[in-house]
């Protein structure tokens, strides 16, 4: 079998620019390196700190760059603490690489905590909407009760594509300190409705804060860290979610008894009643626990904007902004960088290098169209297409009915008091947490494709027990265990696949030079799919049951193993080159070995075939010809035949 590329757009992207990207000094010369250094210094200014730059720059090309057997030519070496530090880097010992300075742990532990401020502000509304339709007037109108829930993911829809020119003017920083203040105070704002309009109102403004801050967090946290620890780092942002989650399930059990705002007692609207000047306090028959429910994620963006302004900008954000013509950024990316890294040799070596992708990513937003090649250019669209299967899937495997509603079906279709509704979906929010730490292990080691195809069909099972459950009794014990067992079954098989797959998935399989616009679009798909789940969601119960509802999300997770099996490439362990070639496998093709997989398990597993092997997707030695267009013309390219875990052919042992 062997690749045709018989487009001419497509296949003059063989030799795309953003290729030499991912190894970029690969077969330089000593004297194209000088060359390209001096030009570097002249350009940046940076005199006072030229040996780090010049030492790092050979670095950067290669990690043996100084030896320790012999003296180099030029007579550059290494000081012993250097040496120590970059021995630590290139460890083998997985445990080495994650000795880094405190200042970039510090920077992680902001991200992380802004992570959990979305979270929090998600599952606030879980126990909340237990007590407000009640107090606002609006208990039994599924349409208000769903639009009032999915406000915040309406806006998202829209609020994330701010991120690139809010970004532009206040620097990364600045829309983590904007976003994180308008979170704290529309989360007060929450708290003090006197109608539905008003806190429909409060909550779609809290989307402002939700949308660019979960596109900026993640970015910044890339971009301030290493390249040998950063995927476990850009895994810790939906670990850290799932934290916000599970807090956000705790503070609904904590505050459920306070002020009950059903309770005729307490509230009144009677002048005469002694109770009268407490309900005047918060009006709206003065109920505490929604209140504080919904104002309890305020705390924590308050302290990411105390905390933010401490830590070091963006190195990659300060050296892009130096490059348009602010040249006292380069200084700064450079101290950034050195807070960031042990030593100022390691800040050179990453600012060279950083410097020179930028210039790469510069000729490349030239040469090619970022935006409509995400759909016309068949890598990119395959990517596209990948990304957005993910991030669709995990909206419509129903994680968020749980997320959102858990406590109200509970209480309106199981016969679960308030209290105990709260406390299973605790108990949901402790398991997300949890259970998504064995990813930060597996999505590298066992694979991001692999870890969805297993766990897929158990979220199916776990949908289809709840499905069941709610065909029994009301309240009885039958229903009970087979609730609580699916809705926690189910969280075990969500959490370490697709919990945190799509986000990464997503961010490493577009091409380096239209990321920021893949991933602006398949994040707000993801925002929509959340608001159309949470909106439609009360109107869908009454509709289909809380079992037809649930037996429709089970048959999702079905669908969506199939569309993962077909469409959706793995793409761990790859360099940028072999995801290019991933991606450029016609999807008939993939979709081809996706089947042989499958047919592979059921005759080796099933029917105990044990003389059978795993079949490999390859690249594929053939005496046909590859055609490429060039200079108008083809001419022949030979593959070499290499498994790589992506490529144009099927092979079976």
């Amino acid at each position: 079998m062997a690749l045709r590329i018989s487009d001419s757009e497509e296949a003059g992207h063989l030799g795309r620019p953003d290729r030499k990207l991912a190894q970029p000094f690969s077969g330089w010369t000593h004297k194209q390196m000088t060359e390209s250094i001096e030009a570097f210094l002249l350009e940046s200014g940076l005199d006072d700190y030229a040996d780090y730059v010049r030492r790092g720059a050979f670095l950067a090309q290669s990690k043996v760059a100084f030896p320790t057997d012999r003296v180099r030519d030029d007579g550059l070496s290494l000081k012993p603490v250097e040496r120590q530090y970059l021995d630590l880097e290139y460890s083998t010992r997985r445990i080495d690489k994650f000795k880094q300075p405190w200042r970039l742990y510090a920077l992680v532990g902001c991200c992380s905590l802004g992570a959990a401020v979305q979270g929090m502000d998600e599952t606030a509304i879980n126990g909340a909407q237990v007590f407000y339709p009640d107090a606002l007037g609006i208990r039994g109108n599924d349409g208000l009760t769903g639009l009032v829930n999915s406000a915040p993911y309406l806006c998202c829809t829209l609020s994330c594509w701010l991120n690139y020119p809010m970004n532009r003017v206040l620097d990364r920083r600045g829309v983590i300190f904007l976003t994180c203040l308008i979170s704290s105070i529309t989360c007060l704002g929450q708290a003090f409705p006197q109608s539905w309009q008003h806190l429909f109102v409060a909550r779609l403004l809290l989307g402002l804060g939700i949308g660019p801050k979960s596109a900026t967090i993640p970015i910044y946290a890339a971009e301030a860290a290493p390249a040998n620890i950063r995927g476990a780092l850009v895994m810790m942002w939906q670990m850290w979610t799932a934290f916000g989650i599970m807090c956000g399930y705790i503070a609904g059990v904590v505050l459920a008894g306070v002020g009950d705002g059903n309770n005729p007692s307490i509230c009144t609207t009677d002048p005469r009643n002694p109770n009268y000047s407490r309900a005047r306090l918060l009006s709206s028959k003065c109920s505490l626990n929604w209140r504080l429910m919904l104002a309890s994620p305020m705390i924590l963006p308050l302290v990411v904007v105390a905390y933010v302004y401490t830590l070091p900008e963006s190195p990659r954000w300060l050296l892009l902004k130096a490059r348009k013509g602010n040249k006292a950024k380069y200084e700064e990316a450079f101290l950034s960088l050195c807070k960031l890294r042990h030593t100022k040799l390691q800040a050179g070596r990453d600012l060279f290098l950083i410097n020179y992708l930028l210039k790469g990513e510069e000729d490349i937003m030239q040469q090619q169209r970022p935006f409509t090649e995400l759909f016309t250019l068949g890598r990119n669209r395959r990517a596209l297409t990948a990304s957005v299967i993910t991030m669709f899937l995990q909206q419509f495997c129903g994680v968020n009915v749980a997320a959102y509603y858990s406590s109200s079906i509970l209480v309106t279709k199981a016969a679960f008091s308030n209290r105990r509704a709260l406390l299973i979906s605790m108990g949901f929010g402790i398991i997300n947490f949890f259970f998504a730490f064995p990813a930060v292990w597996t999505i590298d080691s066992f694979g991001r494709r692999n870890l969805l195809l297993s766990t897929f069909p158990f979220m199916a099972l776990f949908q289809l027990l709840m499905c069941i459950a709610f065909r029994f009794r009301a309240g009885s014990t039958a229903q009970t265990a087979l609730v609580i067992i699916g809705m926690y079954l189910f969280g075990v098989a969500y959490s370490p696949g697709e919990g945190p797959v799509p986000f990464v998935y997503s961010a490493e399989s577009m091409p380096l030079y239209n990321r920021d616009f893949g991933m602006g679009i398949v994040t707000s798909i993801n925002w929509f799919f959340n608001f159309f789940i949470s909106i439609t969601w009360p109107k869908f119960l009454s509709a289909f049951t809380a079992s037809g509802a649930f037996g429709w999300y089970a048959c999702w997770c079905v669908i969506g193993w199939w569309m993962i099996l077909l469409f959706v490439p793995e793409t761990k362990d790859l360099t940028l080159e072999q995801l290019d070639e991933v991606f450029r496998i016609p999807t008939r093709e993939h979709s081809a070995y996706g089947l042989s997989q499958l047919s592979w398990f059921i005759r080796r597993y099933i029917f105990q075939r044990k003389e059978l092997r795993k079949p490999v997707l390859i690249r594929k030695a053939d005496p046909e010809e590859v055609y490429v267009a060039s200079r108008g013309g083809y001419e022949e390219i030979q593959l070499e035949e290499k498994p790589f875990g992506g490529g144009t052919g099927i092979m079976m042992h």
